[in-house]
């Protein structure tokens, strides 16, 4: 009898076996790093960004801005959060990592060379309030964790408004420039929280104006959310957002 239970025992294992490895192969095997096109770059960051358009663009009912020009991280060497001092952020953001890093307005696709790295710009919308760093990177199969990142924007206004301050909230800490002029500083090991630091009051040019960031991070998540208030603390809707 147990040599019969055994068998039996044996046989129901075979099967569950191969049950598990049939359902195992139903499923699509994860892409490897190296099998990636540029052509199916932006397919990987899905549902968390879309690609750019040129179409007109708006900030949110809440006047946060949702179109970026982002760089693929650049990799550092972090181990905690707590070095985020204000010294340690202006030190790491006034590095040249790769030429005209604060006057330059990249094109999607367009490549920069920072130390051993070859890196993308991606012309990216995200469909919520913040934009999820961290799942940039992972959906690029790209280093999470102990990374620095540049996005670049370009705020279109109908008129000149003075007074004006830019509101930002960071996972990680970051500095913010408009029109090449440093606005606000976010150091420390923080959570993104909406309007965490605002600027002092600024003048939004007629015309275009160039919103610049540099986000630093070590272990844990990285977004940021961005918007521009006006003198009266309202968020400020009647611009355009592109990325030339």
């Amino acid at each position: 009898m147990n040599i019969k239970r055994n068998a039996l025992l044996l046989a129901a294992s075979f099967l569950i076996l191969a049950g598990f490895r049939s359902q195992a192969q139903s499923f699509p095997p994860r892409p490897r790093i190296d099998s990636i096109t540029e052509n199916d770059t932006h397919r990987t960051l899905v549902p968390f960004f879309t690609q750019a358009t040129t179409a007109k663009k708006m900030p949110t009912s809440e006047g946060f801005i949702q179109r970026w020009s982002l760089l693929e991280p650049i990799n550092k060497s972090i181990r905690s959060n707590l070095v985020f001092t204000n010294g340690y952020l202006k030190k790491e953001f006034e590095t040249d990592y790769f030429p005209n890093q604060f006057t330059i307005i990249p094109k999607d696709g367009d490549k920069v060379k920072v130390g051993e790295q070859e890196l993308l710009w991606h012309a990216l919308e995200s469909p919520t309030f913040n934009v999820k760093l961290f799942r940039f990177a992972y959906g690029l199969r790209k280093q999470t964790y102990a990374v620095l990142f540049w996005a670049v924007t370009v705020v279109n206004s109908p008129r000149e408004i003075q007074n004006v301050r830019l509101a930002v909230g960071s996972n990680g800490g970051s500095t913010w420039w408009l029109n090449g002029k440093e606005a606000v500083t976010l150091d420390g090991d923080r959570r993104m929280v909406m309007d965490d630091c605002v600027s002092p009051r600024l003048t939004l040019n007629k015309g275009k104006n160039i919103i610049r960031g540099a986000l630093i991070n070590g272990p844990g998540l990285s977004d940021f959310c961005v918007r521009l208030l006006d003198e009266n603390g309202e968020p400020i809707k009647d611009v355009t957002i592109s990325l030339q």
